[in-house]
């Protein structure tokens, strides 16, 4: 089994805004997936402090999940989600948004730190381990869009902008190319 797990804060508050990349790469994960002609329901488990689904895809088993925590706490649902199905943490991809790559381009790594990114410190804390892949989903805090001079917390919690959403999607369609090529 896989465990795919995108990052973000729940809430409708939230809900568009660009540290809430992990959560919108899974939704348009599961729009691809649908189309192909699977049904995908999700459930929130309060035990596993997620939003989750299980689906077959491509002869494996799909564990995907949204935390319920908020962001900096992501390590509690990850950790909790790898014990109760006894996965390595290998089997586990995390989708975020990355504040150091451009906005639209997407990078995937097998293994590493967790840069500036607080749930991804938090996942990796929690598991005592930096080896498990992640797709990381460029938000630019400061570059050609994004203005040079404000506070990150305030950045990456603010709606992505109407010049930036058709660079998002074309990122977003990038992203599900790549968890799908690391999936076979």
């Amino acid at each position: 089994m896989k465990i795919i797990v995108g990052l973000g804060n729940i809430g409708n508050k939230y809900a568009k805004t660009r540290h809430n990349c992990g959560f919108i790469m899974l939704d348009r994960f599961v729009e691809e997936v649908e189309k192909e002609g699977l049904k995908v329901s999700w459930k929130e488990d309060s035990k596993l402090k997620a939003i989750t689904s299980k689906i077959p895809y491509n002869n494996e088993i799909l564990f995907l999940a949204k935390p319920t925590t908020l962001m900096n706490n992501s390590g509690q649902s990850v950790n909790k989600i790898i014990n109760f199905f006894k996965e390595p943490i290998e089997n586990l991809i995390v989708v975020y948004d990355d504040i150091d790559l451009p906005l639209g381009s997407v990078r995937i790594r097998e293994k590493g730190g967790p840069g500036t990114h607080n749930g991804m410190k938090s996942i990796i804390n929690a598991l005592g381990s930096e080896n498990f892949k992640r797709i990381r989903i460029g938000i630019e805090s400061r570059g050609e869009l994004a203005p040079k001079h404000q506070d990150i917390t305030s950045f990456v919690l603010s709606d992505f902008t109407e010049k930036e959403i058709p660079i998002l999607k074309k990122s977003l369609d990038i992203a599900v190319e790549e968890l799908k090529n690391n999936l076979t």
